[in-house]
């Protein structure tokens, strides 16, 4: 990961107009959000037709796009980055869900079905509607949800990028977890 100080100082500049720390920040940053991307994917529908650098450039085409933002630290940048990796990736589910209604559904025999695993990932329109109401009820629990789900991060990265201990991570994550497990019904995995 990205030195936090190298990463906050580059925001501070580039929040100032320095155009040159957005160039110096983007190699520090890029392969965190590659990584971050490859695992949100890796969770998608086999036939899911978003790559990882494709979401990762747009991310950052909406990041770079921020004129307005007082980038404070590298938290704030990454817990910005799931926001965009989020909307982006809800944007693109809700795309393909209204492409798709009922195209190419294949009917099971009851016979068949009892053969079939469940799946044991949750519907990103699902996870998107629960976690806005997790906002509402605790926005730092939304974040640690955000930094995991759609940025993929470990509970000790997500602990850097919120500046908290790991052992705050979680106990936020497995509150996090339980509160999104009773609106959706839907296991969580660790």
């Amino acid at each position: 990961m990205a030195s936090t100080h190298d990463v906050t100082a580059l925001l501070g500049e580039w929040s100032r107009g320095n155009r040159t720390a957005l160039n110096q920040l983007l190699p520090l940053v890029y392969a965190e959000l590659c990584r971050a991307a490859a695992r949100q994917l890796r969770n998608e529908r086999a036939d899911h037709t978003l790559q990882p650098t494709a979401l990762v450039h747009e991310v950052y085409i909406r990041l770079v796009d921020q004129r307005q933002v007082d980038w404070q630290n590298r938290a704030h940048f990454f817990g910005v980055a799931a926001q965009v990796m989020r909307r982006i990736l809800v944007d693109h589910a809700r795309r393909h869900g209204a492409s798709k209604r009922g195209e190419g559904v294949r009917c099971l025999s009851i016979e068949e079905a009892r053969d079939v695993a469940a799946p044991n990932e949750i519907p990103i329109l699902a996870l998107n509607h629960a976690l806005g109401g997790l906002e509402k009820v605790d926005a730092e629990l939304a974040r640690i949800v955000e930094l995991r789900a759609f940025c993929g991060f470990t509970i000790e990265e997500a602990a850097q990028a919120l500046s908290v201990s790991p052992s705050t991570a979680k106990r936020d994550w497995r509150t996090a977890k339980a509160w999104l497990n009773r609106e959706l019904g839907y296991g969580i995995r660790p």
